[in-house]
Parts: structure tokens; sequence; C-alpha cells
């Protein structure tokens, strides 16, 4: 036998548990924490609800369509996904156990991308509940017009859809600024001024801009209301909008993005401040 007996070959240094685990440890936190819970149910009751209301208040229209009504929670619902992301995403700082989270990760990334999924996944079932309380809120003001709404319309699965994915969209959106700014009111300051404010802001320079007196004419819109319309088409509100319209079209004067480029539109306002909260989290110290 030879006098060095030959050692087997040691296993590569792994660094981190593999991101399979790491989601299902995100999963468990997400769901053991009863503010998920709350927001879940809140937001598919406050969807229900004025969606009830709404189709209740313009039941009495001769022209009177149930469906019409569907979207009409939607300036609200989302508050509830997005401040579900906010509270994903500043939770490991605000409790101070992201020194024990990037103890066992220490790659971190994987941690944020797992808060993504398991975030993605949970708002996609609230938002699917969410579209169903909306549908049962219109039921009774149907019935009392002795109609049974469409729901295979044309235009109808469309706002449905995209709903769902507008909320998703909004949940990821909550959780890039609270990853990004680590703090729970920032965070949520700053995307509801995006979300909330921007748009009203938005929609008072368009007036602001054009002559009260003069006649509008939709297909030659005065420059400033061109210009605003194409701001908020690029605005994660002005890509849900198209995202759940049914008659399609943009604002007058703005690029028609149509679905698919709406979707990418607000794609990018989830993914460009989730690539700066990796960059931070990899490139700087934690706190």
């Amino acid at each position: 036998m030879s006098a060095t007996a030959e050692l087997p070959a040691r296993p590569a240094a792994r660094s981190g548990p593999s991101f399979a685990r790491v989601v299902r440890a995100e999963w468990t936190k997400l769901l053991g924490l009863r503010s998920t819970h709350v927001v879940a149910a809140v937001t598919v009751a406050v969807t229900g609800l004025l969606t009830h209301l709404s189709a209740s208040a313009s039941s009495g229209d001769p022209g009177f369509v149930a469906t019409r009504n569907l979207g009409d929670a939607l300036p609200l619902a989302f508050l509830g996904p997005l401040v579900l992301g906010v509270l994903v995403g500043t939770g490991e700082f605000s409790t101070g156990t992201f020194r024990s989270t990037f103890a066992a990760v220490p790659r971190r990334v994987p941690v944020l991308l797992a808060q993504a999924v398991v975030t993605a996944a949970v708002v996609l079932v609230v938002g699917v509940l969410s579209v169903g309380a909306a549908v049962l809120g219109i039921l009774p003001a149907a019935a009392s017009r002795g109609t049974t709404p469409d729901l295979g319309n044309a235009g109808v699965p469309q706002l449905l859809l995209g709903t769902v994915g507008f909320l998703v969209g909004a949940g990821l959106l909550g959780l890039a600024a609270g990853a990004l700014l680590r703090r729970a009111v920032p965070a949520l300051v700053a995307a509801v001024v995006v979300l909330l404010v921007a748009p009203v802001v938005l929609a008072f320079a368009a007036e602001a801009g054009t002559d009260p007196l003069a006649e509008y004419d939709p297909e030659h819109p005065p420059p400033a209301t061109v210009l605003v319309n194409t701001v908020e088409t690029f605005t994660p509100v002005g890509a849900g909008s198209a995202l759940t319209n049914p008659g399609g079209g943009g604002l007058d004067g703005a690029p028609d993005l149509g679905a698919g480029g709406s979707a990418l539109v607000l794609a990018g306002w989830v993914v460009v401040p989730l690539t700066a909260a990796a960059i931070r989290l990899r490139r700087r110290d934690l706190g």
C-alpha cells in the first residue's frame, strides 16, 4: 500500500441553503404573521363592499350594465397588496432579524428573490379572491334589474385578469420600495406618492394647461394634455388602468401601449427598484 493514503474529495463550500429552502422559510414567516391575514381579509372585503356600493348606486341608470362596475374598487383595492409588500420588504430590518437571516444566507440576494416569490404568490391569491368578491358585489344590483352579469362578454375577462395583475404588481412594488428604503414609513410614503399623489397632480396639470373656454377635440388635444397623458401612460396607475380597460385604447394623444406594453411598463416599475435594492443589499452594510 502507498504510504500516503488518498483523501476523499471534499465537497465544494456552499454559500447558504438552497433557494427552495429560502422560499419555504420566507413562506412560513409571511403566513405566520397576523398582519398578512388581516391585510388579505380587509382587501377582499373592501373590494367586494365598494363594488357593491358602486353597482347599487348606478343600478338606476337606464343603460346600467353590472359588469362595468367590476373595476370601480381598484383605485383603493391595491393599497392592501401595497402595504403587504412594504411590510415584507421592511420586516427583516424593522425587527433586526436580518442579522440571523443573512448569516444563514450570506449571499443575501436569494432572500430578496424569495420574498418576491412568496409576495407574488400571496397577492395572487388575494387578487383572485378580490375579483371574486367584486363579482359577488355586482350580483344584487344586477338582480334588481332582472339581469345576469355576462362575465364572458368582450373585455370582461381582460378586466378581471388585469385587476389581478395590477394587484400583484402593486404588492411587488411595495416590496421593492420596502427592500430599497428599509423603513416602513418612508417606503409607504414613496409608494403612495407614486401611485396616488402623482396621478392627481398630473390630472390637475392637464387641466391647468388647457383653455377652459376652448372646445375640446379628442382627435387634436392641446399639447399640455398630450404631454401629461403621455407621462401618465408610463406610470404604474396608467399601466394598471390600461391593463383593466375593456374598451382598449390609450389616453388622448398618448401612445396606446396595449395590454402587453402596459404589463411591461408595470413590470419595469417593479424590476428597477427591486434591482436597486439587490445591489444595495450586496454592496452596502446592513442597517
